[in-house]
């Protein structure tokens, strides 16, 4: 069984008579970049909290790293939405301070601090004040306060809020190569598609419940519109006359095959029987952006 780098279980937080977390139970494996989805106010931020020692959990226990979140705080970095450096001080000098109050000597702290500044393309900014730097400047200067005392697992909650599609880019680069290096990632964003490029599980919360949770692959094929986009070396007339005229039609340049009560691997021995040649072939999924909506409205129900 792979090793675990955070486990929920069984989580429950009150506020008043307000239950935000409803017995919310997953875990996070180490390494993974792994999707902590939800709408607003559906319990997500009070997990966030309760994961970060913020708020004490009602019921139930988080573990991260083996240890409870106070015990390895050192360990962890926590990019919140609410952005919170402070704005009157000197970028490096809020990064070196930052650093070493999470446990580094002053030189590391530093030489860290220069080098990520460096990977963010805001070295010529370091003995700017954070209130002089762009919106999307300050968001890159809170990725590194957060990766910047070397943290084994990293949470971030909207990481690309407020960032060009440059920015988007050299994040999800870094993104990757923290994974590579062993590093465990739980990232919350409403962008569906930078979660899905990302990440190869998630937990969709919804009412303080998991309403989805495991491979984003397997998801994606319940939810699947059981259609096959193809490209042929025949017509669309050719494959309506091999496959029955109302299960294909053209669209888009390709020709969409709708499955009905046929299985994948049925339509293809049907097309290689029929010797037609198959160019391409593709199961359709659904994007996650849907399966977010549906998953949602059909929890409401």
């Amino acid at each position: 069984m792979p090793e675990q780098a955070l486990t929920v279980s069984e989580l429950v937080k009150r506020y008043d008579q307000v239950t935000a977390v409803d017995h919310l139970s997953f875990s996070i494996e180490r390494g993974e970049l792994f999707g902590l989805l939800g709408p607003n106010g559906a319990g997500k931020t009070s997990t966030i909290r309760a994961l970060m020692g913020i708020v004490p959990p009602d019921e139930g226990t988080v573990r991260l790293l083996g240890g409870a979140p106070k015990q390895v705080r050192g360990r962890v970095g926590y990019l919140p939405e609410e952005r919170g450096l402070y704005a009157k001080q000197r970028l490096l000098e809020v990064l070196v301070f930052l650093a070493q109050r999470k446990g580094l000597d002053a030189d590391t702290a530093h030489e860290n601090a220069m080098r990520w500044l460096e990977r963010v393309d805001l070295q010529d900014r370091a003995q700017d004040k954070i209130s002089e730097l762009s919106r999307g400047m300050q968001q890159k200067a809170q990725l590194v306060a957060t990766l910047v005392h070397d943290p084994d697992l990293i949470i971030l909650d909207e990481p690309f809020q407020g960032l060009d599609p440059v920015n988007v880019n050299l994040v999800k680069e870094i993104l990757r190569e923290l994974q590579s290096r062993g590093k465990t990632i739980a990232l919350s964003s409403h962008q569906m598609n930078l979660v899905e490029e990302l990440c190869d599980r998630i937990v969709l919360i919804n009412h303080g419940r998991a309403v989805l949770y495991g491979p984003l692959s397997e998801i994606k094929r319940k939810y699947a519109e059981r259609t096959v986009r193809l490209r042929t070396g025949v017509g669309t007339e050719a494959l309506q006359a091999t496959l029955g005229g109302d299960n294909v039609e053209h669209r888009n340049g390709v020709d969409i095959v709708h499955l009905a009560d046929w299985e994948p691997s049925d339509l293809l021995r049907r097309l290689l029987d029929a010797g037609i040649e198959v160019l391409s072939y593709e199961v359709a999924t659904a994007p996650l952006q849907d399966i977010f909506v549906a998953a949602v409205q059909a929890e409401a129900a």
